[in-house]
């Protein structure tokens, strides 16, 4: 099974819904019909009407940026996977780094978070990476190892294969660092092959991993080239439509 290359925008907390609608018209407009899955992520305020603006595009669709782990409840403030299902999103991102960061997530909460998802029939973007002073004393590989094993390993066969994965460099992330295409190729083939030793071949051979790590329309084609990087989690230019489109465009087959 060949896996889908997918480039997912999230919008972060930015946008009105003016603002977000207008953003996601334009992007409409602009995509064209390809084997590339384009995934926009707003604030839940955008869910409902993004889901009716992207009905009937078979190469779109509209994912939330979180969760919780609860199906409801006194959670003030919180939204479940039911909630973002019932609005026609069929994606959650789980375990962005600033979740891990500013909201104090950890592995436990986030396997909860991710059955929760599943639990919906929608699809995890389980986002994994290491800061710098990880990646500086060489244990990155047992970070994102232990974030796997903890978020995604208690998983069943056919669960794991509806999950999508997004490698997250932190230390390259709005920093003014940046991470070679090779480094990136290098983490992705180190986390397709832990899948491949607890799935298997087959299964992580169709696991889409995502880069998440400023990718942008001027590195967007050296780092789609590489072998197991299977498209991008993008930030600050999914707030573009123009820069959105051209990283969309950057697989080799659309060039």
């Amino acid at each position: 099974m060949k896996r889908r290359q997918i480039v997912a925008g999230n919008w972060k907390m930015n946008l009105n819904f003016q603002e977000g609608r207008d953003l996601a018209s334009e992007i409409i407009r602009m995509i064209k019909p390809s084997n590339t899955l384009t995934v926009l992520c707003p604030p839940f305020v955008h869910l409902n009407h993004l889901s009716v603006l992207a009905n009937g595009i078979s190469n779109l669709e509209i994912g939330a940026q979180n969760c919780h782990q609860s199906s409801s409840g006194a959670f003030t403030g919180e939204v479940s996977a039911e909630m973002i299902k019932s609005v026609g999103a069929n994606f959650v991102i789980i375990g962005h780094s600033e979740r891990r960061e500013y909201f104090n997530e950890d592995d436990e909460l986030l396997a909860k978070k991710v059955d929760a998802v599943l639990a919906n029939d929608l699809q995890p973007i389980f986002c994994c990476g290491e800061k710098l002073d990880v990646r500086e004393a060489e244990s990155h590989e047992a970070l994102v190892q232990s974030q796997i094993e903890k978020g995604l390993f208690h998983l069943d066969s056919e669960a794991f294969a509806k999950v999508v994965i997004a490698y997250e460099p932190v230390w390259a992330i709005g920093t003014g660092r940046t991470a070679s295409p090779e480094q990136a190729q290098e983490m992705h083939h180190f986390i397709r092959s832990l899948i491949a030793k607890k799935y298997g071949k087959s299964i992580a051979s169709a696991t889409s991993i995502l880069y998440g790590g400023s990718c942008k329309p001027d590195n967007a084609v050296e780092i789609f080239s590489q072998p197991d990087v299977d498209g991008g989690l993008i930030g600050g230019a999914a707030l573009k439509a123009k820069d959105f489109i051209s990283i969309l465009q950057s697989f080799p087959e659309n060039l």
